[in-house]
């Protein structure tokens, strides 16, 4: 089972906001970010330092791994 850590995820949504900034005056975020903003906040409440990647939906893995093949190409 993959496993994203909590670091990977912080780090995925600091690139997506990087690359689409908050916008409107709801500083609205950009899809890939949103998608990863639920599960992000549910590991700090939890006070989880990995989740298995499965669990999360579909848009959220998709931004993980696009996210994971724009950093190793680097």
């Amino acid at each position: 089972m993959l496993y994203i850590s909590i670091q990977e995820l912080e780090a995925a949504i600091n690139y997506w906001r990087s690359q689409s900034p908050a916008e409107g005056e709801e500083l609205r975020l950009c899809p890939e970010a949103a998608v990863l903003a639920k599960p992000y906040a549910l590991m700090i409440v939890q006070g989880s330092q990995r989740m298995p990647m499965d669990v999360l939906e579909a848009a959220a893995q998709t931004a993980i791994q696009s996210f994971q093949k724009i950093s190793k190409a680097s």
